[in-house]
């Protein structure tokens, strides 16, 4: 387990405005998000530099654009997340700080429709940070050209918001990323730790903004050990970018029968996993019958547990792809799962060399 940092609660401050997907076509994209996330199309807005379809559902929201402002970032990627857009009392002067503490600036704070305030920051590989300021200071999403976002609530997914997004970097480039978001003074470190998995590893650091709404898994290959799944992120993505979206469910049970019934698929466990689970911990709400039915994962950490499920990537490159966790008073974020997961594939294996 890795070393947590004190995070303190939530409070005003740095919030998540949205996340913007940049893709070759934005109404496949869209409609594999509404099909089978249950996200809801819920406006559209068309530009010379391209067109942008508006989602959400409780309080998520994403927007998928495409056209020209987009191009050079899908040419490289392919779909990916482009933006993670930050709400923010006062754009201007966050974007002096950001830009003063290391930050590119791509676009100086601008007044827009409807009196709000925008301004854009380069964040890691070709993924920005618009800084977005909403007309008055409202302390909700506000989107350039679409205004204030009333999301549609009680949708049937249960996906209530974004855990955190997860962030593979290139190697050496995980302390300065860091140490920029703390220079930044909205953003500080709450987690630490090195995962091993065989002879693969990884590090990683948490970084979380001062409101705790935004809350960044920044990744980065160990290159003491052999390559592993960072390293072919970071080579079939074409750099540094976001791995994951993590939904946050209040049932993941519940949540994860919907999505399999929609059509969404997910990675799934060897039973081995479930038979060495008792050794591990005892799940606080879900059975083991359950998770095992379902190939759900659970962990647990000093403050509580988490269960958790990712999605098998359908994006062309197998780079992109989806979790959905459910917190149990767990601040940590399943890294104990990469290793339970590794011993039971193992084990699997084993039994089947004994069996042939």
């Amino acid at each position: 387990m890795g070393t947590p940092h004190s995070a303190g609660s939530a409070r005003p401050g740095t919030g998540l405005n949205h996340i913007e997907l940049a893709a070759p076509d934005a109404d496949e994209a869209a409609a594999e998000l509404a099909r089978r996330y249950g996200l809801r199309v819920l406006a559209e807005r068309r530009g010379s530099e391209g067109r942008t379809l508006l989602l959400g559902a409780n309080a998520i929201v994403l927007l998928v654009t495409e056209g020209p402002c987009v191009a050079d970032y899908v040419d490289a990627h392919g779909t990916g997340v482009r933006d993670i857009a930050l709400r923010t009392p006062d754009a201007a002067r966050r974007y002096a700080a950001w830009v003063a503490a290391g930050a590119t600036g791509v676009s100086p704070p601008s007044a827009v429709d409807g009196g709000g305030v925008v301004a854009v920051v380069e964040a890691f590989g070709d993924v920005v940070h618009s800084l977005v300021q909403p007309p008055g200071g409202a302390p909700s999403p506000w989107l350039p050209g679409f205004g204030p976002v009333t999301v549609p609530q009680g949708v049937a997914t249960c996906l209530e918001t974004v855990d955190h997004l997860a962030v593979c970097l290139g190697a050496g480039e995980l302390t300065p990323t860091v140490a920029r978001y703390e220079r930044f003074g909205d953003f500080r470190l709450i987690f630490t730790e090195r995962i091993e998995v065989g002879d693969q590893a990884m590090l990683s650091q948490v970084v979380q903004s001062d409101s705790g709404e935004v809350t960044l898994t920044l990744i980065e290959p160990d290159t003491t050990a052999a390559p592993g799944q960072i390293d072919r992120f970071l080579r079939d993505h074409g750099g540094a970018g976001v791995q994951h979206v993590a939904f946050s469910s209040p049932n993941v049970v519940r949540s994860v029968a919907v999505l399999r019934e929609r059509g969404v698929e997910f990675l799934s466990t060897p039973d081995a996993y479930y038979d060495l689970l008792a050794s591990r911990l005892r799940p606080a709400r879900h059975p083991v019958a359950e998770l095992r039915e379902l190939s759900l994962l659970v962990d647990e950490d000093h403050d509580g547990q988490l269960y958790q499920i990712f999605t098998r990537s359908r994006h062309p490159r197998g780079t992109l792809f989806y979790e959905v966790i459910e917190r149990l008073g767990a601040s940590t974020f399943g890294s104990g799962n990469i290793t339970a997961l590794y011993e039971a594939v193992e084990q699997e294996a084993l039994a089947g060399q004994v069996r042939r």
